[in-house]
């Protein structure tokens, strides 16, 4: 199962459990103050993983590994490519 599969059906089981209780197709007894903070449980849902995800975002930045042999071999294609066009007849400033 991928990591997409996973999250739908994740979703898919929240936003059917959610429905439910909604529309009291289940026989639960929800106190009237309960049932409308959860109409607003997607919000928070939706807020919780943006914040997860940027978090991971910034660590996964932060750790970002350096490429030094990279940023050698691109210096060098740019001096490989500065002499053809010079070659060619382009001045460049």
């Amino acid at each position: 199962m991928t990591k997409l599969m996973q999250w739908l059906l994740f979703a898919l089981l929240f936003l059917s459990v959610w429905a439910a209780l909604i529309t009291e197709s289940i026989p639960v007894d929800i106190p009237k103050a309960y049932l409308e903070v959860i109409w607003l449980f997607p919000i928070y849902f939706l807020i919780t993983v943006a914040c997860i995800v940027l978090a991971v975002l910034g660590y996964r930045v932060a750790m970002f590994n350096e490429c030094d042999e990279a940023a050698e071999e691109l210096k060098q294609q740019i001096k490989e490519a500065k002499a053809d066009l010079k070659r060619k007849g382009l001045k460049l400033s």
